[in-house]
């Protein structure tokens, strides 16, 4: 069942102006992460990590508050399982030796009426830190490498190379983002831990899957239209699947942000990250990896691929095909 009609939307044919897009997009990214920074979470950088339990339930403004006598105001605050748990991280960089016991000292004095107990406490050192972002770092890396052999060997090292480079784009642009909007809305709690690099691995496997879709549908389509000018081939199996694409990406999207505004903190991060990948993978599988692939046979090889309609040895196939479908 189709929910959109057959178009013939010419998408190869505006490559070069979502180049344009996608360039001005990750450099703004790049500045903003030069300038600003990316706000790495305790799991990077160390730090330490409280779950208290308070009865009665406390305001998470009123911990805010006064954690920040004591220097702390930029620790990370958010309810964890029931309302009157709260877990609390504080950076290395912001604690001093006893920072659990700074935090308790302080919170027992401001509640004195408030009973207040320790659940857990977890420490990560700034080394740990280190390497479990440098591990995350090659996660990525690997993960890009097995899709670069999975897709050489389903299909051609040229697709191979424009898959990895729209995914390369989709983390770009990804991270970029989430710099951005930590910098423009603080409210959104955007910072680098291991539920984003996971975020950014899922988005990595979603725009790979809808590239392998839009490639399959090409290569079928090149058996079928033999000889066929290959941009007319891409255009023809770009907009055979875009009722799948946006069905698809449209689902994901409404889930994610409904995820992102009723979800709270825990999931923030995740949400937006997958947001913004989403929409990133759906159009850099068409205007970038597809499109690589157009410019390799054109400015690499040489493929001369100004074949006009007029030309085309299957037009009146096609012609024949869109009546049928207009009647019906």
């Amino acid at each position: 069942m189709r929910f959109f009609p057959r178009t013939n939307i010419d998408f190869i044919g505006k490559r070069h102006i979502w180049y344009t897009v996608s360039a001005s997009l990750i450099l703004l990214g790049l500045i903003t992460m030069a300038i600003r920074g990316l706000n790495y979470g305790i799991d990077f950088v160390g730090g330490t990590e409280l779950t208290l339990e308070f009865n009665p339930v406390v305001h998470i403004g009123q911990v805010r508050s006064a954690l920040d006598k004591i220097g702390h105001g930029d620790a990370e605050i958010k309810t964890f399982g029931a309302a009157n748990q709260l877990l609390i991280r504080v950076k290395a960089s912001e604690q001093g030796a006893n920072t659990s016991d700074q935090i308790m000292s302080q919170l027992k004095s401001t509640f004195p009426s408030t009973q207040i107990q320790l659940l857990q406490e977890n420490k990560i050192g700034p080394q740990i830190g280190q390497e479990l972002r440098r591990d995350a770092v090659m996660a990525i890396f690997y993960s890009l490498i097995a899709i670069l052999i999975y897709v050489s060997l389903r299909f051609q090292f040229i697709y191979a190379v424009g898959a990895v480079i729209a995914l390369f784009h989709d983390v770009l642009i990804t991270l970029g983002a989430v710099a951005i909007f930590g910098w423009l809305l603080p409210w959104l709690n955007l910072e680098i831990n291991q539920t984003m690099v996971a975020a950014f691995l899922t988005l990595v496997a979603y725009s790979m899957n809808d590239t392998v879709v839009i490639f399959d549908r090409i290569r079928e389509n090149s058996k079928i239209y033999k000889g066929e000018n290959m941009i007319r081939v891409m255009n023809r199996s770009i907009n055979d699947t875009l009722s799948r694409t946006i069905i698809t990406s449209g689902t994901a999207f409404a889930v994610l942000l409904v995820l992102l505004i009723f979800g709270g903190e825990v999931t923030r991060g995740f949400a937006f990250a997958m947001l913004i990948g989403v929409i990133t993978g759906t159009y850099s599988s068409i205007y970038v990896a597809s499109a690589i692939v157009v410019d390799y046979n054109v400015y690499v090889k040489k493929v001369d691929l100004r074949l006009t309609a007029a030309q085309s040895p299957v037009l009146e196939i096609e012609k024949r095909y869109e009546a049928a479908a207009k009647r019906a």
